[in-house]
């Protein structure tokens, strides 16, 4: 689901009862004074209703007779909600999020990459070295580095020729967004190219073990340029590939 804009009243209200509930300054199960808190933020009661609805929408909250408008559990949230994402980093839940993230893309994404060797087109391949050279030109712009970045991940995906495949963009994109925001301000030297350039030559010259190698390369790459920015350790060995080269 897309972010919801943060512009407006409704936006801002959104934004703020949301970041409260997901970071845990409401907690779960807990009824909400939906008059208090429009007295709160100075909005009207219908503005109130019209963002519950859409945190309604994202999961968090629910409304029952006898009961009235409630936190819901967090198996209930849609954690996979752009904004929910954001939520939790802004709390201070971006590591568990980014080792979630982290242990999904290393189940999906070399899998993808052997795929996409064996299946590319001609077209594909334009889209893959697009969304590189993109990156490579947006060096220093983390906004643009981030856009590109996932341009190319979402070009790999396409590449396998695998419908269900090419519509995980929608379940891996908003946290690979969030992480590349993240990682793309604070770019080492050299940056990602290099490790995106691997797999693509692998895919674009067929060979399936090569492109499955690369992938984890690259994924250990971002583990590391993660941990580097938190200040936590390096990821469990089963995350990384065996004798991996630079």
């Amino acid at each position: 689901m897309a972010a919801y804009s943060t512009r407006g009243v409704h936006g801002q209200v959104v934004q703020s009862l949301g970041a409260r509930i997901v970071g845990g300054a409401v907690p779960e199960g807990a009824t909400l004074d939906v008059r208090a808190l429009g007295e709160e933020l100075d909005v009207s009661l219908t503005v109130m209703r019209e963002s519950l609805k859409v945190l309604a929408g994202k999961g968090l909250v629910d409304a029952r007779q006898k009961r009235g408008t409630f936190v819901r559990e967090r198996r209930h949230w849609n954690l996979l909600d752009a904004d929910v994402i954001r939520w939790r980093v802004e709390g201070g839940g971006g590591g568990e999020l980014m080792r979630d993230l982290a242990d999904v893309r290393s189940i999906i994404e070399p899998a993808a990459a052997r795929r996409a060797a064996l299946h590319r087109t001609d077209a594909d391949l334009e889209a893959l070295e697009a969304a590189l050279d993109s990156m490579r030109r947006a060096q220093g712009d983390s906004a643009d580095a981030a856009e590109a970045d996932a341009a190319f991940h979402r070009a790999l995906l396409a590449a396998t020729g695998n419908e269900m495949l090419t519509r995980m963009d929608l379940f891996l994109e908003p946290g690979l967004r969030e992480r590349d925001r993240l990682v793309h301000a604070h770019a080492a030297a050299g940056g990602p190219v290099p490790s995106h350039r691997a797999v693509l030559d692998a895919v674009r010259d067929g060979d399936p073990v090569r492109a499955e190698l690369a992938m984890l390369d690259l994924l250990a790459k971002a583990v590391e340029d993660v941990d580097r920015l938190t200040g936590r350790s390096a990821a469990p060995a089963d995350s990384r590939p065996s004798g991996r080269a630079r």
